[in-house]
């Protein structure tokens, strides 16, 4: 489980540091197998619920939402884009961040239920901060999935799952957030071709 919590965690780090916007649906499907790993391993032996909720979390946030975000990023120039701002005064905020969510969840003293909260709350506070720093809206979407992964991994501190109509609820609002999100990016932002010949740039 550590080494699911980890990977979880470089696939919020590294898109928010140095990738691009184009490059979310990459990280957002490792995050999702990440999560499904935690739920899988988490509840020995596997009961059905676990199972159950775990390819859930496999077929929509690894499979189906990356490809439909993917779809969306396909004609829009603003994919290119970072993330997040990528200087010195962003980086020095983020890793401040971090570290003061890895305190938060020194509290928990287990080990793994620290490392949990702490990387459910790094999650967190770098999705504030691209919702802050970077005002395209493809960004903000991205930061809006990175925030419900959050949730979605801080399920796993409960001594109970949620009961899998949750499950289902959780997921469809993960569902209509990409889904919504996208057409609103489809319908307020132009494609590259027509941002192009909006700027005066040749294709």
């Amino acid at each position: 489980m550590t080494l699911a919590l980890m990977l979880c965690l470089l696939a919020t780090l590294i898109p928010a540091f140095f990738g691009r916007v184009s490059a979310a649906p990459l990280w957002l499907s490792v995050q999702a197998l990440s999560l499904g790993w935690i739920t899988l391993t988490q509840h020995q032996p596997l009961s059905a619920h676990a199972a159950l909720a775990g390819a859930e979390v496999l077929l929509v946030r690894a499979l189906l939402v990356p490809y439909l975000l993917r779809r969306a990023l396909a004609l829009q120039v603003q994919a290119q884009l970072s993330l997040m701002p990528s200087n010195l005064f962003a980086w020095g905020i983020a890793t401040s961040l971090i570290i003061f969510a890895f305190k938060f969840g020194d509290g928990a003293r287990a080990d793994v239920r620290a490392l949990t909260l702490g990387v459910a709350a790094a999650t967190v506070v770098i999705a504030f901060l691209i919702l802050a720093s970077n005002q395209q809206r493809l960004a903000q979407l991205v930061a809006l999935l990175f925030m419900e992964n959050a949730l979605a991994l801080f399920e796993s501190l409960m001594p109970e799952p949620w009961p899998l109509p949750v499950h289902l609820a959780i997921s469809l609002v993960y569902l209509l957030t990409v889904t919504i999100g996208s057409w609103l990016v489809a319908a307020s932002e132009p494609s590259g071709p027509a941002l192009a010949a909006v700027s005066g740039e040749t294709p």
